[in-house]
């Protein structure tokens, strides 16, 4: 017999064994089959191993419809990290292997390059001045084309700039400033168009150490805001590009893709594959295997690039490494970051973890020698530097709208120098609580343990985890009361408020409600760096790598939250935000300041934050860690399980918990608690929490129990996963 073992996307964690028609060529590793699964006719599944012998009786063995693919689609290297990940985080080797495509290959489409679309300056837009274009996107592109090579851009750049970057780019065809042209993808394109930037001591040490790696060395580079960390990148990846290898770059969020798309695409020079879930399927695709072909010497993508086939991969960047965006939250929940290193180990390339905030993970590894820290102590501007931190401490000031009077003084201050606010409050909606005065009944969410916020723009309530919604009550459920308002501070209340205060000031409100429209989060960035907005009002969207030259100011609003979570990480990622969102100011020449209001000026963080000390506020974090025994210092895996009835999550997890029995020495297992928000969405949530000293008997531990809550009848009745290395406990 020919038998063809076969990765098919399905929860069930083995290969499935297919016969091969003896017409069939048998299909090389990492190709795609087209085969009939269930009740199925045909589910597209990676071929694996080719075998003479299956434990099967012939007559149930079904038969290869089809091959999809005469070359391995997935590169060897790619397929064992693939498997590698599969073993690590117990997941379906089917499901593993289907993350790491695009959907478009996932659906058995070809794996054909086809040919690009790129623009061209006609002489009418070479001769023609952006500024005197209205619209900011078109401005930009007009810009960026008249500083390219040859005036022309392709297809990955322009989608850099957002998904509305395709419709400026048809306008300025319209109106006879650019001309499309169809040509074939190749892997040449002109030199860079701008110099390199002059290093000070602390970059151009770092980049001589990552320049001097060889084979797999991890490095961490942690850097004040500010202090270019970019541009140790780019010099780092010029020397890479030199020696004839590609580098893989992944950032955390869509939102960063463009500016730095931009910024790599004037420097080097070198076609890029831009790889993120704002692209469409076909785009996505397109990028995907224009890597795979080697004719993007740069792969930069959010966190799925991490399994992007790269040939002659020489480097890997991984930026904002500690934000919870490279976490896979459902599914196969993976961590790219993780996953980068250990592709980086198995490439035998060097790998630079970058932030100004490293995970305390990361920080850890650094300390015990096994990633070699590099610093950037200073901003990269020679006449920036870090902002002075003052504590607003609202036991003693009235705030109106979530805005102390000082903190109105100082917008005032920065609107009258004609410089920008950047007000940070990570609560979208207007209000989080409609509330009865009379009775003090608060509307709920009746999908989830959760309060319905309030969207004055839209006039709804509405659930920010399950996104159910309701029209909002004149009277009170309750008791029948009509005295019925909003209470709290959402970002759109406060856009409100500062429209009231500061009647001429352009107001720019960024958040998911405002960014949901493809390419809208591009078109106000783009906006804001225009300088069409004085004052910023958002969420952790305005956070992460942006750099805003004009903000002057950053006002946190409610910076108490990460002190009241019931999650282990809370204050790490409060401090990490603050810091995040505390660097857009005083990023250029003009000085910056921040101020944070708080109930807690006392707190340590809020110390550490004033003195910007990251490490004291690691070493302080850190002991808390040891001492309640977390991560890094033990390792945990999260058994999660839901379900429509409310009782069924704990009866399985209190039955997977009796499997486990007895369990190693070095092996903790907790007992089932619900989830701390335990209805969600309608169904109801429970976990069981594992902890252990080292990974090597965790993983064996995990890789005995999870096959017998496989073989159960229990783990039929509810929706189960494993979460390895999970990054939040809700």
């Amino acid at each position: 017999m020919r038998v063809c073992q076969v990765a098919i996307p399905t929860p069930v964690p083995r290969l499935f064994d297919y016969l091969l028609p003896d017409s069939m060529t048998p299909p090389t590793r990492g190709a795609r089959v087209a085969v009939p699964f269930g009740r199925r006719r045909e589910v597209v599944g990676v071929a694996i191993n080719i075998v003479s012998q299956t434990d099967l009786p012939p007559h149930r063995l079904r038969t290869i419809q089809r091959l999809l693919d005469e070359s391995p689609l997935l590169t060897e290297e790619v397929l064992d990290l693939l498997g590698w990940a599969a073993q690590y985080y117990h997941h379906s080797i089917g499901e593993v292997i289907n993350a790491a495509l695009p959907v478009r290959l996932r659906q058995g489409g070809p794996a054909e390059l086809p040919a690009s679309t790129v623009w061209r300056l006609t002489d009418v837009g070479t001769a023609m001045s952006p500024a005197a274009l209205r619209a900011p996107l078109q401005r930009r592109l007009l810009a960026a084309l008249q500083a390219a090579p040859a005036h022309e851009l392709d297809r990955p750049c322009v989608l850099g700039f957002g998904a509305r970057g395709m419709v400026a780019m048809r306008a300025l065809v319209e109106k006879g400033l650019v001309n499309a042209h169809m040509q074939e993808l190749t892997e040449h394109s002109p030199g860079p168009t701008a110099e390199p930037h002059a290093l000070n001591a602390d970059q151009a040490s770092a980049v001589g150490a990552l320049q001097a790696a060889r084979g797999f060395q991890p490095f961490l580079l942690r850097g004040v805001t500010g202090s270019g960390k970019t541009e140790v990148y780019l010099q780092t990846i010029e020397r890479v590009l030199a020696k004839g290898d590609n580098a893989l770059v992944l950032v955390p969020e869509i939102g960063l893709t463009p500016q730095l798309v931009e910024r790599f695409q004037r420097r080097l020079g070198v076609p890029l594959a831009v790889l993120h879930s704002g692209l469409g399927e076909g785009e996505r695709a397109t990028a995907w295997l224009k890597a795979r072909a080697g004719k993007a010497p740069i792969v930069l993508g959010t966190r799925s690039a991490v399994f992007t086939p790269i040939p002659r991969l020489g480097l890997i960047v991984v930026d904002e490494e500690h934000d919870a965006s490279y976490k896979q939250q459902d599914g196969f929940r993976y961590s790219a970051r993780d996953i980068a290193v250990m592709r980086a180990s198995r490439a035998g390339v060097p790998i630079v973890l970058g932030s100004a905030t490293p995970s305390l993970e990361s920080l850890n590894q650094a300390r015990l020698g096994n990633y070699r820290l590099l610093e950037l102590r200073e901003r990269a501007a020679a006449a920036a530097s870090l902002p002075p931190v003052e504590l607003l401490d609202l036991r003693r000031l009235a705030i109106e709208d979530g805005l102390s009077h000082p903190l109105r003084t100082a917008i005032a201050e920065c609107l009258a120098r004609g410089e920008q606010s950047l007000l940070f409050l990570n609560r979208r909606g207007f209000a989080p609580v409609w509330m009865c005065v009379e009775c003090g009944f608060i509307v709920p969410c009746r999908r989830c343990d959760a309060r319905l916020t309030y969207h004055r723009a839209t006039a709804r309530l509405i659930c920010h985890h399950c996104g159910a919604e309701a029209a909002v009550p004149v009277k009170c459920p309750a008791c029948q009361g009509a005295r019925l308002h909003a209470l709290g501070e959402g970002t759109e209340r406060v856009e409100t408020a500062l429209a009231r205060h500061f009647a001429n000031a352009r107001v720019l409100r960024i958040d998911r409600d405002t960014t949901r429209r493809k390419g809208a989060l591009a078109a106000q960035l783009a906006s804001v760096h225009a300088g069409e907005a004085d004052i910023l009002v958002g969420t952790q969207m305005l956070s992460k790598g942006h750099d805003f030259p004009n903000v002057t100011l950053v006002g946190v609003l409610n910076a108490d939250q990460g002190l009241y979570s019931s999650d282990f990480r809370g204050p790490e990622r409060l401090f990490q935000q603050i810091v995040q969102v505390a660097g857009r100011a005083g990023r250029a020449a003009r000085p910056g300041r921040v101020l944070i209001q708080t109930y807690h000026p006392e707190h340590p963080i809020f110390t550490a934050l004033r003195a910007h000390d990251y490490l004291g506020f690691a070493d302080y974090a850190l002991a808390e860690r040891r001492a309640a025994g977390y991560p890094p210092f033990r390792h945990l895996a999260l058994l999660r399980a839901e379900s429509p009835k409310s009782g069924a999550p704990l009866a399985f997890l209190r039955r997977a918990h009796a499997f486990a029995r007895p369990a190693p020495p070095t092996v903790e297992l907790m007992e089932p608690v619900a989830a701390p928000m335990e209805r969600r969405a309608g169904r109801y949530r429970a976990q069981l929490l594992v902890q252990a000293s080292a990974r090597k008997p965790l993983h064996a531990f995990l890789d005995t129990w999870l096959a017998r809550i496989w073989d159960s009848k229990e783990a039929k009745r509810v929706r189960w996963s494993i979460d390895v290395d999970p990054i939040d406990m809700y």
